[in-house]
């Protein structure tokens, strides 16, 4: 690809993940995230409720959910309260981690089910929230072409189990697939990789501009495996992390090899104000 043609596709690209953030249902309408305790917990707009939802978006009562062994269930809820668009099933709800979570809607609320360390809450979200509607932009560095490089992807078979810390300094058990080899910055690097070949694979990684001009935890660079286990590792595609745009997101930190002791001027800035 041409630098031009290049450049109107990455501009293009960029694009998409500017309206995926402002999205009604992306990270900016991310209104609460509540931990649920063992027993009985309400939810509704009452300042009361274990599960407070944003102020005059709902009635003060709107159901009672019940939290035993790892699994939640809705006791009782008002009629504006939905599961996929019907009255609330009697089986548990399914968490995010089911890969099919459940939809609850109280108006133009939606919830799920969120499990994060070994904990269990409900995430809000709202597009009204004003993190959503006053939203400045992304900020982005220049389009750096240098910074576009191949890699290899190699796979560990079977899949390693890693220990996994996120923001809230919960750790979790989770497979990784494998991990990359590219030379960036004239340095030869193995980066761990994470998710599942064909679904959402990334790197996880820091580097000398973190803190500083990008979001602070760690940045986040999809990509995918060519058949002959080839990779295209953009790093002016390298996106900050959920947790960058909401307090309420619990994003997993970068392994040890994947923070990098040199900067990675290419990619996503940190959001205004950070």
């Amino acid at each position: 690809m041409d630098h031009n043609g290049y450049e109107a596709a990455l501009a293009a690209w960029r694009a998409d993940a500017e309206a995926a953030l402002r999205a009604p249902d992306g990270w900016l309408s991310v209104a609460g995230l509540f931990w649920l305790q063992e027993g009985v917990s309400t939810l509704g707009s009452d300042p009361a409720c274990a599960v407070r939802l944003p102020a005059r978006s709902a009635p003060p009562f709107v159901a009672r959910l019940a939290l035993r062994d790892g699994a939640v269930t809705v006791l009782e809820a008002g009629p504006e309260l939905l599961v996929n668009g019907e009255p609330p099933p009697a089986r548990p709800l399914r968490p995010t981690t089911s890969g099919q979570p459940d939809r609850i809607t109280v108006g133009r609320l939606s919830l799920q089910i969120h499990q994060a360390g070994g904990r269990i809450g409900v995430r809000v979200r709202d597009p009204e929230n004003p993190a959503r509607t006053e939203f400045p932009g992304r900020r982005w560095y220049p389009p750096r072409p240098e910074y576009r490089v191949t890699g290899r992807f190699v796979a560990y078979d079977p899949p390693r189990p890693v220990t996994v810390v996120n923001m809230l300094g919960d750790t979790e058990e989770e497979l990784c697939p494998g991990y990359v080899t590219l030379t960036l910055g004239g340095r030869e690097l193995e980066l761990q990789a994470s998710g599942r070949p064909g679904v959402n694979l990334k790197i996880v990684f820091r580097d000398a501009t973190s803190g500083h001009e990008t979001y602070g935890a760690a940045r986040f660079l999809y990509f995918e495996i060519g058949p002959d286990g080839a990779v295209e590792l953009d790093f002016n595609k390298a996106v900050s992390p959920p947790c960058a745009f909401t307090e309420f997101a619990t994003c997993p930190l970068p392994p040890p090899q994947n923070r990098l002791p040199f900067a990675v001027p290419a990619g996503e800035l940190a959001p205004e104000g950070h």
